[in-house]
């Protein structure tokens, strides 16, 4: 596992992940364990209110699994493999904090995978193409991309994008629901000064960024349960933010006619 295939930062609140592996920034095993402790690091920082995750450079968010790993490695291995990047992708999603996908450029096969399991997916426009064209290789987006595309723009849709595996930009995308907001910006370093620019607006003092992985927990779990259960897990978490300093700060702020001061705690 090499530290450099995923970069981290800390600054204002915001925990940056940069997939590092040109040209295409695509995936192995040690960068996906890689990817895995980051998440949980940040995960358990208190200082730490928002994710973005990114690709170096200019061209590629992500361009998937390394396809000469793939084409050498034995099926058990591709099977374990496949299971990882599951449950990687799956603990950046339960992770009780905002996840924000900047896709800087090309995002694609496992990579709209990656991105699929963050909250918020904001493209840079006229960067590059998204898409899972994995049927083009004999095989299906085995990293999530079944499910989350369905869950995210229905059945039909899905299928069509899947079985076709072409590609589209990304105002195609936001009209389809698949990325949140579209970005000007010249180059990749602004686009990103941008994406951190509006993830501030997610964290303290601003923002309340406990009830915000609150609400994510909501979302992201209770939509894949029995509605009652749902209900049960939004008591609970409500439960927690009441007696959250946030959740005191906000009721005392509203009822003094002031703006709150969030501490995220």
């Amino acid at each position: 596992m090499t530290d450099t295939l995923v970069g981290y930062d800390v600054s204002d609140g915001i925990a940056v992940l940069t997939l590092t592996d040109p040209p295409a920034n695509t995936y192995s095993y040690d960068m996906m364990r890689r990817l895995d402790a980051l998440v949980l690091e940040a995960r358990m920082d208190d200082t730490v209110h928002v994710i973005v995750l990114r690709g170096a450079g200019e061209k590629f968010f992500c361009a998937g699994a390394d396809i000469r790993m793939l084409s050498s490695a034995a099926p058990r291995f591709k099977y374990y493999f496949c299971l990882h990047a599951n449950e990687t992708l799956s603990r950046l999603e339960q992770t009780p904090k905002l996840v924000i996908a900047a896709i800087n450029g090309h995002c694609v096969g496992g990579g709209l995978e990656v991105a699929m399991a963050a909250d918020l997916r904001w493209a840079r426009k006229g960067a590059g193409k998204i898409g899972l064209p994995e049927v083009n290789l004999g095989v299906l987006p085995g990293t999530g991309g079944t499910q989350r595309l369905t869950r995210l723009v229905g059945k039909a849709r899905a299928i069509e994008l899947m079985a076709t595996g072409r590609l589209f930009d990304f105002e195609e995308a936001a009209a389809l629901g698949l990325v949140s907001s579209v970005v000007e910006a010249p180059d990749a370093d602004t686009f990103l000064a941008r994406v951190k620019e509006k993830a501030r607006e997610f964290a303290p003092p601003g923002r309340a960024s406990k009830a915000v992985g609150a609400i994510k927990r909501a979302v992201q779990t209770g939509s894949e349960v029995a509605f009652q259960d749902a209900l049960s897990l939004e008591r609970e978490l409500q439960q927690q933010l009441f007696e959250s300093e946030d959740a005191r700060e906000g009721i005392a702020a509203n009822i003094e006619k002031r703006k709150p001061v969030f501490k995220g705690r």
